[in-house]
């Protein structure tokens, strides 16, 4: 069985996006829940970059830019939503970020459902 990559900070982020859900609910826009999980992530002691700007290779040339939602300690992409439902474009997303910048996993955190959903998309650097 495989082991889990980055397991308990996973963990981490999940539950802070859980207190913000059980507090706020569904039904705000995007930006709010980003101001939220900053917070939530600094009173819980959790490195991140917010709006980081990640470079974009394809076959070792830069093409230009895209801004994470959030970088947590450098190693996950954290991408927001506040939709009905994630969906397979959501998850196509993630992975073209995780193929373009070398890092190996992305969570999906939606606000926008009755419960907070997450997904996790994972790269192996095989």
């Amino acid at each position: 069985m495989a082991e889990i990559l980055f397991k308990e900070l996973s963990y981490l982020i999940v539950g802070a996006a859980i207190e913000i859900h059980k507090q706020l609910g569904p039904g705000f826009l995007e930006a709010i829940y980003h101001k939220a999980l900053a917070y939530e992530l600094t009173l819980r002691g959790i490195p991140f970059e917010q709006k980081k700007t990640l470079p974009v290779y394809y076959k070792g040339q830069l093409l230009g830019e895209y801004e994470a939602d959030f970088v947590i300690d450098g190693r996950i992409i954290l991408e927001l939503k506040a939709v009905s439902a994630i969906n397979s474009a959501h998850e196509a997303q993630a992975l073209h970020y995780l193929t373009a910048t070398g890092l190996q996993l992305a969570i999906i955190i939606n606000f926008g459902a009755s419960s907070l959903q997450s997904k996790r998309i994972a790269k192996s650097l095989k």
